[in-house]
């Protein structure tokens, strides 16, 4: 962790941030602007028993700073309304991860793995995100909320099989930021509040190269907010009613390019490469194109909301590589690249930004043994999109496509809706 005089530097230089960005804002609109300042202490999280086997120290913690914008009543928002007048921000998170150390002793799960004289650890990590937050309950004094957020991290120190070799959990520099948390805040001024928090956060690479474990981390938080604009909300809540909402049906068509490295190749130089052979236990791997196209009829059943079902087919350039691997195995197995599945769709909405989640089954997958015990027959996938009404709705989005949460590719999407 850093030191109590680093911390107070840390905090001391979020606030002389937050007072420099509150003057460049005009007068009439500060209220719509406020910021958090919190602290968090959490714990990495083992997902498997081996993981626990060489996680040696998952003490870490983080300081965040985030800047609010909020529509009020009088700016006559639907979604907002809607949404019980959420707040939208911007944050910087540091996570010090100094006291994370992984160590492999000896192990018949390791197979081919020699111990190391050394313990590996996971880097401090630095990251840019976007939250949204929404209140369920709200009164003169207390606020209940949750939140979600997704952005980048920068981290200092990642697998290296050279002076990092145990750190699995981290393959890259750059990694994708998710959060998420429940919050109680106690409003103790007109315009302050302090408030206590469970929260959640992740980082990996998407699969864009390995390792890709990702590391999670899972603590209470306490922050500072300022609010200004909180006695408008209480004053002025009822003041205004959303405009009426006309459902309707519509085909969501979708087409993606995204990329991925292969698990497979990552478990055989990992495990069952010996230390003699160059690529044992390498950190170099090839990246292989990915595409997807989607079909997706959908009801849009509410001003925030839309839910659906749809068919998803998913073309990949690695079956033959795949194929070649699996024979070497002794395993007759014909891999093919095209999988074909089912899914159940929800977006929520919020102006011209949308969240999507997708829980589907393959019908048709042809992939190898690995695939057939790592993912499974089920997928996920969650995405965010932005639409451009001038071009009758067009979106473009990133998604991210998983395996019991293991993350099997990234991807940009390019999305057309069809009114019905």
């Amino acid at each position: 962790m850093v030191s109590h005089l680093g911390l107070k530097g840390i905090l001391l230089i979020a606030f002389v941030y937050v007072a420099t960005q509150a003057k460049a804002i005009e007068k009439d609109s500060i209220r719509h602007w406020g910021f958090t300042v919190s602290v968090m202490k959490s714990e990495i999280i083992a997902l498997d028993k081996n993981q626990r086997k060489y996680l040696k120290e998952k003490e870490n913690g983080s300081v965040a700073l985030e800047l609010n914008h909020i529509n009020l009543p009088s700016d006559h928002d639907s979604y907002a309304k809607d949404f019980n007048y959420p707040s939208l921000s911007i944050g910087l998170r540091y996570t010090m991860n100094n006291r994370v150390r992984f160590h492999r002793t000896p192990d018949l799960a390791w197979d081919k793995i020699e111990e190391v004289p050394y313990d590996s650890r996971l880097g401090n990590t630095l990251s840019l995100y976007g939250t949204f937050q929404r209140a369920i309950h709200r009164n003169k004094h207390w606020e209940t909320s949750y939140s979600l957020s997704g952005g980048v991290g920068y981290t200092n120190k990642w697998y290296n099989k050279d002076n990092n070799i145990d750190n699995d959990f981290i393959g890259t520099p750059i990694l994708i930021y998710f959060g998420a948390g429940i919050h109680q805040t106690y409003r103790f001024a007109r315009e302050w509040g302090v408030r206590a928090s469970l929260e959640f956060v992740h980082h990996s690479n998407g699969a864009l190269y390995r390792p890709n474990k990702g590391s999670n981390c899972v603590g209470p938080s306490v922050g500072i907010v300022y609010y200004p604009y909180y006695e408008t909300f209480i004053r002025e809540h009822g003041s205004f009613q959303s405009a009426p909402f006309k459902k309707f049906l519509y085909l969501d068509l979708t087409a993606g390019i995204g990329a991925k490295t292969l698990v497979e190749d990552w478990q055989i130089t990992q495990f069952r490469t010996p230390k003699t052979d160059p690529n044992y236990r390498t950190g170099d791997f090839k990246r292989y194109a990915t595409y997807s196209l989607q079909a997706n009829l959908m009801y849009r059943y509410a001003r925030r909301w839309a839910s659906g079902i749809g068919i998803d087919a998913f073309y990949n350039t690695y079956a033959p590589h795949i194929e070649q691997l699996e024979r070497k195995e002794g395993n007759n197995i014909d891999c093919k690249p095209w999988s074909f599945g089912i899914a159940g769709k929800h977006e929520t909405f919020f102006h011209n930004l949308s969240v999507n989640v997708a829980l589907g089954t393959y019908l048709y997958r042809r992939m190898g043994s690995i695939d057939r015990e790592l993912g499974g027959r089920i997928y996920e996938r969650i995405g965010v999109n932005y639409s451009f009404p001038s071009l009758n709705g067009l979106k473009l989005g990133i998604n991210v496509k998983a395996h019991t949460t293991k993350a099997d590719f990234t991807e940009l999407v390019i999305t057309y809706p069809f009114r019905l």
